[in-house]
């Protein structure tokens, strides 16, 4: 796929993916749950993300997040930074940056999808923050300034570009030197090249994820030191089919999606990737 067509792709499914979760939430049932929607949601797997107290806290966001990690678990974010979130989704993560850097801070989320761009402000206005600053556009063209940010975060939203090696090189653009990121993303390895062609598989997070070597020597190459993997979450088969939705089947003919699903356990998983802008 092209980069426009993957861009099409991945905003046409996290659109309808962020009303069905709504709508999830309004009959009675998490968003993970699917009862409304009949499947799951692409790249639904806050409930195993890591988070802790803050899915109460902000459980509207948190119920429409559809993250693969806590990128501002132990980051280091200080009061009165500017972190800026890749890919702001409904704005979970920049409800929990907002509380870390206060009033006198700033947090700034860049999505490209109008349906998330709305769920964000909704629940910002909910939330009360005055420090939250939402714009619209790409990850590979970023509307914020040179060296302007501290942080930079991102969750299950990279591997969905086609042209990472230009987010980073964004990446590296924004941050003040010396600034950090901490990204929490879907890595992947051996992957049925089936699944690779799949725009499904795509949207879900899996057919796009680069492998966790690339994806390090991808940072590093866009100037980046200490680059690390500091956690993983490897992904059983059953948390793979949460993962994939109804794109592969219990009911396969020959059983094929349980062979491809039980290929693809141990072969994806979620890594929480940082690193610092040299000064």
């Amino acid at each position: 796929m092209k980069g426009h067509n993957v861009r099409r792709e991945v905003a046409l499914a996290y659109g309808k993916a962020i009303t069905s979760a709504k709508n999830a939430n309004t009959c009675g049932c998490g968003a993970s749950s699917g009862c409304c929607s009949g499947s799951s949601s692409p790249g639904q797997l806050a409930s195993i993300a890591g988070y802790g107290p803050e899915r109460e806290l902000y459980k509207d966001a948190a119920s429409t997040s559809f993250g693969c990690g806590a990128p501002l678990a132990f980051a280091g974010v200080q009061p009165g930074q500017t972190v800026l979130d890749l890919g702001s989704g409904a704005g979970f993560d920049l409800l929990i940056a907002s509380d870390i850097v206060g009033p006198s801070g700033l947090v700034i989320g860049v999505d490209m999808t109008d349906e998330m761009l709305a769920t964000a402000s909704a629940n910002v206005k909910n939330s009360g923050k005055a420090n939250i600053d939402l714009r619209r556009g790409i990850i590979e063209e970023l509307p914020v300034a040179d060296s302007s940010v501290d942080w930079v975060i991102s969750n299950c939203v990279i591997n969905l570009s086609p042209d990472k090696p230009a987010v980073f090189r964004e990446i590296f653009r924004v941050l003040k030197p010396g600034g950090r990121f901490s990204i929490s993303d879907i890595v992947a390895q051996n992957i049925p090249d089936d699944v690779r062609e799949s725009a499904q598989a795509y949207a879900a997070c899996v057919a796009g994820a680069l492998s966790e070597t690339q994806y390090l020597d991808g940072l590093k190459e866009a100037g980046f030191i200490q680059t690390d993997v500091v956690e993983r979450l490897i992904y059983t088969a059953e948390q793979m089919r949460a993962m994939l939705g109804g794109i592969l089947p219990e009911t396969a003919p020959a059983g094929v999606g349980r062979d491809v699903l039980d290929e693809l356990a141990g072969n994806v998983w979620s890594a929480k990737f940082t690193g610092t802008k040299p000064e």
